[in-house]
């Protein structure tokens, strides 16, 4: 790639959200409200087992009952050609793979869908749901990772496993300070306000309509191609909006597969929203997790070995991973590091990624032994980060392509007031309150993939530019039109038409990881950078610096002017080591009579790159501080293990915070463009916002108390205990 001119973009406001007024007025079409002849309504009745097999299920009253079209179970259900059929019908056709509805009588977690009812109505549905009866060959089953996690063993595969030594970890057994800590994050649930939704609808024997929550509507696209055996183009994938979703609608999940089938059966669209009970048991959750951190340093606090040990859960019929222990390889400047990571599998549905995917779950651990080790030395958290700030990446010796994690420690401690932070806890107080101050860092990877956009010139003055991205609520459609107007210049914001979310149009990879502003945006910026010079080419060098458009494509009897442009990183990028740096600093009040903590401020400074889109940027950096107080303070999912079941599935009792629970949040960007990633200098924000933040939290409530919680959520019975 060419290098860019190394200068920093002017930083604005940036523009409003393209699809805020749609969205605030209600014009914005969700999944769930579309509406096709004919529709009808999918109700799953669920398993009150966790492990097992079914050994009768009786579904005439439901199938007697008024409305029903159809009664699906493994007894009855048509064929999806995709899955492979096992020879003993008693047994799973596949193993090490992800679950599938209807295929067999075996019961894998509780909750599990046994059945699906279609009928011409969702009341009709859900009453017919709950006459069906079936009869089990329980086993015994194992929730508990806690109890199991001794037991666990290395993944069998995967980016996230094997083991990582550089070194003597051990050094740190022989260093002047030490710290050896467990740290526990529960499981935490996805929970947006959108449920999860599938409408199908079958325009052919061998085409098919699907409107999904999804944060990929291609890779939907290609998992109903495959799982029914079709051309990709027959399969159309629609998802204009996505009410959150946090990484719950990274894959496509069994529930969708059978809605398509089912919508195949009755010939007739089929509409499946799930409840919020089956949000918990249905479409994945941040998996509980066990560490032990090992940590060493000489007496001035320089880093000698650090160990950091994970063991998460799985569920028993596939094996999902996660990078939990990566960032402890290459944050700090360390010469001995080591790392191991395992799961154990059990009855339950299988995790999947959730906002800041491992590496929120690893930074807890980390930045609160980091706090630790600050302690037992007594000086400053952030002074002991700086003396052990890695300047090439430890892991591989690398250069980054970027970092300024110095410059934004500064910009967030003089914004918060970090110098009114006292060394010993406890000391700080108002109003009968105690006042704790701390800080963590957040970190995640920042690359660019590939993906195809299509930019058009209408000869009505429009600037139309289409791929297939979906947005999940990150306002992309609003920083990929930031970017095309500081291309087209000439052209008012308001006659720039972003369309995505339509798997007829140019491909562009699932929304997830940090990526989308940095892949897609990279393809937006060289698509309007081609058509621009294929415009200049049209008028020749007599053109001026602001040309009519219109006039122009008039005059040359053109309706439009169009380029499709795919494209991706450089090759340039394998010499250099490329993250997003955030760090987060927090505020607490924490009441010495009640336990109470009130997070009292919070200052979060992002180091990624240009901001392409400043608004959207600060809705990222708060939501996603939002998110981290919610997974330090009060998210859990609690799990009765006597009966495998979730005793909190629901929003009165799994706990989030709301406009109450969030002070003053003050979002900080470097700003300081990494041209090596992408031409706009930019790099990803969204998992960095949430990195990070717990730790933050939970080491103010030390800084507050003198009490060190290691296991989330921090709830006053742990303070008063």
């Amino acid at each position: 790639m060419k290098q860019q001119a190394q200068h920093t973009p002017p930083f604005t406001e940036g523009i409003n959200r393209v699809d805020g007024i749609m969205k605030v007025t209600g014009a914005a079409k969700y999944s769930a409200e579309y509406e096709l002849p004919g529709m009808t309504y999918a109700v799953f009745a669920i398993s009150n087992i966790t492990k097992g097999t079914i050994t009768s299920i009786d579904t005439k009253a439901a199938e007697r009952a008024p409305g029903v079209l159809a009664v699906l179970t493994h007894l009855n259900a048509p064929k999806v050609p995709g899955y492979e059929a096992g020879k003993d019908p008693s047994k799973p056709p596949t193993t090490g793979g992800p679950l599938k509805f209807f295929v067999d009588n075996s019961v894998k977690y509780n909750g599990q869908p046994i059945a699906m009812v279609v009928a011409d109505s969702f009341e009709r549905a859900t009453y017919a749901a709950s006459l069906i009866k079936a009869q089990y060959n329980k086993q015994q089953h194992e929730t508990d990772t806690e109890k199991n996690k001794f037991k666990a063993a290395a993944p069998k595969g995967g980016r996230n496993g094997g083991d990582y030594k550089r070194g003597t970890p051990d050094d740190w057994k022989a260093a002047a300070v030490k710290v050896e800590q467990e740290y526990v994050v529960p499981i935490n649930v996805h929970n947006p306000m959108e449920l999860s939704v599938t409408l199908a609808h079958w325009t052919a024997d061998d085409k098919v309509t699907v409107y999904a929550k999804t944060q990929g509507v291609k890779s939907t696209q290609n998992a109903i191609a495959q799982a029914f055996k079709l051309p990709v183009e027959n399969v159309q994938v629609t998802t204009k909006f996505v009410g959150g979703a946090f990484g719950n609608a990274l894959r496509t999940w069994p529930h969708e597969i059978a809605t398509v089938q089912a919508a195949k059966l009755v010939k007739r669209p089929v509409k499946t929203v799930l409840t919020r009970e089956l949000q918990f048991n249905t479409v994945g959750y941040r998996p509980y997790t066990w560490q032990k951190v090992s940590m060493g340093a000489s007496a001035d606090g320089k880093l000698t070995g650090i160990i950091h040990e994970a063991t998460a859960q799985t569920s028993s019929f596939e094996e999902f991973t996660e990078g939990t222990v990566n960032m402890t390889r290459f944050m700090y400047a360390c010469p001995s590091v080591g790392t191991v990571y395992k799961i154990t599998p059990l009855d339950v549905n299988t995790p999947t990624w959730m906002r800041g995917p491992g590496e929120a779950t690893g930074a807890f651990a980390l930045e609160s032994a980091m706090d630790e080790l600050a302690d037992k030395l007594g000086i400053d958290p952030i002074e002991l980060r700086i003396r052990n700030h890695a300047d090439t990446d430890p892991e591989n010796g690398k250069p980054f392509s970027s970092k300024n994690l110095k410059e934004a420690y500064e910009m967030g401690a003089d914004k918060i007031g970090w110098s009114k932070r006292k060394l010993k806890p406890g000391t700080l107080t108002e109003d009968g309150w105690l006042i704790g101050y701390g800080m963590g860092t957040g970190v995640f990877g920042a690359g660019r993939g590939r993906a195809t956009v299509k930019a058009a010139l209408l000869d009505n003055g429009t600037l139309l530019i289409q791929t297939s991205v979906t947005d999940i609520g990150v306002g992309t459609g609003t920083a990929m039109t930031q970017i095309a107007s500081e291309i087209f210049t000439g052209i008012p914001v308001k006659k720039i038409k972003f369309e995505l979310g339509d798997s007829s149009l140019p491909p562009s990879p699932t929304q997830g990881g940090s990526t989308i502003t940095s892949t897609v945006g990279g393809a937006v910026h060289d698509a309007c950078t081609q058509l621009k010079e294929k415009f200049q080419q049209l008028i020749g060098n007599g053109g001026t610096d602001k040309p009519d458009y219109v006039k122009v494509l008039k005059e040359k009897n053109l309706p439009q002017l169009e380029v499709t442009v795919t494209s991706s990183g450089s090759t340039e990028m394998r010499n250099f080591s490329s993250y997003s740096y955030s760090v987060h600093f927090v505020k607490v009040k924490v009441h010495p009579k009640t336990g109470v903590v009130r997070v009292d401020n919070v200052v979060s400074v992002a180091d990624s790159g240009h901001i392409v889109s400043p608004k959207t940027a600060r809705s990222q950096i708060i939501g996603g501080a939002i998110g981290g107080i919610g997974m330090a303070l009060m998210e859990e999912g609690i799990m009765d293990h006597r009966y495998g079941r979730y005793v909190n599935n629901n929003y009165a009792d799994y706990h989030v915070p709301i406009s109450a629970d969030i002070p003053q949040i003050d979002a900080l960007f470097v700003n300081k463009p990494d041209y090596r990633v992408n031409p706009m200098g930019a790099k990803g924000m969204g998992e960095i916002a949430l990195i990070g933040m717990s730790a933050a939290v939970a080491n103010a409530v030390y800084n507050a108390t003198g009490k060190r919680i290691r296991e989330l959520p921090i709830t006053p019975d742990k303070l008063l205990s």
